[in-house]
């Protein structure tokens, strides 16, 4: 059985009912409506006039329910009406326009609004935004992948740094105590260098003094000898005199010269400082290029002084930091070279494949390119027993001998990078270009065996002041 609105209407507000109640009567109104009429001073039904015996009425929950489900629907209908139709014209919704992008109905496009606007019909619109809607997931996708991605490197980065952090501090603790061993060595060796002359001098000294003391006792023995001929018989010390003579003659002094008897302070104290100093130059290596570990391959392995690398198949764990070479065993050095000359000396030993040379601080990290001057690279090449230096395409050198160490110098200013055998200075190959970019020392190798930056001569030179200055 359906039932109609009106049969859902108060018949005192001519409403849906809310919150209906039911008087003795049968009827039914809205308990807010019901209380305005009893504030009146009525207790009637406001339909059958019927007095009411009950003050408060009991709920109509059968109404309620049935009132609350068409309360329900009626919103639905018109939530369906505002989604479907046009709220300005009422008219259902046909059309999308292409420039506002939202939906118009046939008489929003002969308004001024839309009028010279393109429009398509909505099912053509729907299958063109869910296209572009398609098209904009799968690049949030992509965008949202990244972040991960960089997330997680930032995550490893973090980690990486304190691990960093440790061993860098540990390495500098090392260094520290190799100084601090050469130093108590040598201050050992100089208090040394002390006693052994304390002792020196002062078995002197004892032999001086036993000298001394001998030559007192001779002395005082022949004073009383002729403290006592004196003192006798004349005719005795007569007949002595001769003897007694020689006797007393012959007592010498010995040397009374004690110079050279103390400590020689100067020579031990004598610019100390400077001296050791110089005495360290020969524990302190100063290497002209310092490789930068954030840029070496995994699969690199630098040396503690970071003067040396060498291949391994095995990578270690390192972040993926935009500065590091990812596809290829390389790295460069930390310092960069923008002007002036250069020049260090890499060992290449036993080491047969390798390059050499200079590197743009643009080239790039994540794709293989060749090292060639186009792409930044100016190197030496040794691979298959061949030396090559690598010009477009390389070019094949031929060597009397294989140098076990290869000099690397850069003149920037005149845009030249020169090899060199360092045991005659003999040219290897030299590259001619102009360089528009910052430079960095390059290296590269997949063996196991090392290359090894040379460490530089240290020399002191003392400045002195002239007087008339």
């Amino acid at each position: 059985m359906s039932v109609s609105e009106d049969d859902l209407t108060c018949p005192v507000c001519c409403d849906i009912f809310v919150d209906p109640v039911l008087l003795s009567c049968s009827h039914s109104f809205c308990r807010s409506c019901l209380k305005k009429c009893r504030d009146t001073g009525s207790r009637e039904c406001p339909v059958c006039r019927k007095k009411a015996l009950k003050s408060n009425p009991p709920s109509n929950l059968a109404l309620k329910n049935v009132c609350e489900a068409l309360l329900q629907v009626k919103r639905l209908s018109s939530v369906e009406d505002e989604r479907l139709n046009c709220n300005l014209h009422g008219e259902k919704f046909k059309l999308f326009c292409l420039v506002d992008k939202q939906t118009i109905c046939v008489v929003c496009q002969s308004s001024k609004l839309h009028k010279t606007h393109d429009c398509s019909p909505l099912e053509e619109a729907v299958l063109d935004c869910k296209d572009e809607l398609a098209l904009c997931l799968k690049t949030l996708q992509d965008k949202l992948e990244s972040l991960k991605r960089i997330q997680r490197t930032s995550d490893d980065m973090l980690t990486y740094i304190k691990s960093q952090t440790l061993e860098t501090q540990n390495k500098i603790k090392s260094q520290f105590e190799q100084l601090r061993q050469v130093l108590l060595k040598e201050e050992s060796v100089r208090l040394a260098a002390v006693k052994r002359e304390e002792e020196e001098k002062i078995a002197g000294m004892k032999d001086k003094i036993r000298e001394i003391s001998a030559e007192v006792l001779s002395i005082t023995e022949t004073i009383a000898l002729i403290e006592e001929e004196l003192k006798g018989d004349d005719i005795v010390l007569l007949k002595n005199f001769k003897a007694t003579q020689e006797r007393g003659n012959s007592v010498e002094l010995g040397s009374d010269n004690m110079s050279g008897l103390l400590i020689d302070v100067t020579k031990h104290l004598w610019n100390l400082k400077h001296r050791v100093w110089e005495k360290m130059l020969d524990h302190a290596d100063y290497t002209p290029v310092t490789l930068d570990p954030n840029t070496a391959h995994p699969c690199l392995i630098l040396s503690d002084d970071l003067t040396s690398l060498h291949y391994s198949k095995q990578p270690s764990c390192c972040p993926d930091n935009p500065e590091r070479f990812h596809m290829s065993a390389e790295v460069v050095g930390m310092s960069a070279l923008g002007s002036g000359s250069h020049c260090w000396t890499v060992e290449t030993g036993s080491n047969h494949d390798w390059l050499l040379g200079v590197a743009s601080s643009s080239v790039p990290r994540n794709t293989v390119v060749s090292a060639r001057p186009e792409n930044g690279f100016w190197t030496l090449c040794f691979r298959d027993g061949d030396f090559r230096a690598m010009t477009s395409p390389p070019t094949t050198l031929s060597l009397s001998k294989k140098p076990k160490q290869v000099k690397v110098q850069l003149d920037y200013n005149r845009g030249t990078v020169s090899f060199f055998d360092p045991t005659d200075n003999t040219l290897i190959y030299a590259f001619s270009d102009t360089f528009t970019e910052t430079l960095f020392p390059y290296f590269y190798t997949q063996s196991s065996h090392p290359l090894r930056i040379m460490p530089d001569r240290l020399m002191v030179t003392v400045l002195r002041q002239s007087k008339d200055e």
